[in-house]
């Protein structure tokens, strides 16, 4: 993958940090951080996203997982890069199947359905293939990422969504559980209706070729990076179809096969 050719500075990778943090406390987005950190300067990118997850962590949030991004063949050669992406995921940003989300809760929100994994085994040892991570998840459920971003207009590079904690926004899990045992994610279907209008189909093997290879992919990254995966989180593994904006008022539901469904609504607002 292309790089800058001259490392990006610790002013530079702070100003980008803080100008996406206030996109998020001002509720507006901000421009593109690409003139800080480059398009594709990945070291760079990954330094933005761990300061800002270091601010939120500081501030009291807890990590719950990650979600990976960028696992289509389509969307990477329109942002030029051959490899996907990931983000961390926040407690405040889980909810229950069924939930109302208030659609200012997430900037420019876009809804993807997928396969989500819950590990019950830390993923920081060993040689990370596919037998080591099948045998630490413990259970898949259906999921809605509600995907957001801090940048004006989704104006991204891969720069830019990486630094942006890969465009991470919310994120729904259904409410039944099943074990690997009993569920091929390669096979799986997903159809995903927006007020009851089918926006967006795919199968399994739209996530990398396999969802569980996705989750190779990223324990390998996140040990990497030093701060590997962990039991009890969640690993959002990747869109199974296009994604598609929310607007106040909209309904999207998903159905995976093997999964069962969930869903979740938008209000207007955030509550007084």
């Amino acid at each position: 993958m292309p790089q800058n050719h001259l490392p990006v500075g610790d002013d530079s990778i702070a100003a980008a940090a803080a100008r996406l943090l206030e996109a998020t406390a001002g509720g507006t987005p901000v421009p593109p951080v690409r003139d800080l950190i480059g398009r594709d300067d990945v070291k760079a990118a990954y330094a933005v996203q761990q300061r800002i997850t270091a601010e939120r962590i500081t501030a009291g949030a807890v990590v719950t997982g990650r979600k990976i991004g960028l696992t289509s063949t389509a969307v990477q050669r329109q942002l030029g890069v051959d490899q996907p992406d990931f983000g961390v995921l926040f407690d405040d940003m889980a909810y229950a199947d069924g939930s109302v989300v208030p659609v200012d809760a997430v900037l420019q929100p876009r809804v993807e359905a997928e396969i989500a994994f819950v590990l019950g085994a830390d993923l920081a040892e060993g040689p990370l293939d596919a037998a080591q991570v099948r045998a630490a998840i413990t259970h898949a459920v259906a999921a809605i990422e509600i995907c957001g971003s801090r940048v004006a207009d989704w104006d991204i590079s891969f720069g830019d969504t990486v630094a942006d904690n890969a465009s991470a926004g919310a994120y729904v899990l259904g409410s039944r559980r099943v074990p690997l045992t009993g569920f091929d994610p390669v096979a799986a279907e997903m159809t995903m209706a927006v007020d009851g209008e089918t926006v967006s189909t795919g199968t399994g093997a739209a996530c990398l070729g396999d969802p569980v290879d996705a989750v190779v992919w990223l324990a390998r990254q996140a040990r990497e990076l030093g701060d590997p995966l962990r039991a009890g989180q969640v690993v959002l593994s990747g869109a199974l179809g296009p994604m598609r904006p929310v607007t106040p008022g909209t309904t999207v539901h998903a159905t995976v096969t093997g999964l069962g469904t969930v869903s979740v609504s938008f209000s207007a607002s955030t509550p007084a």
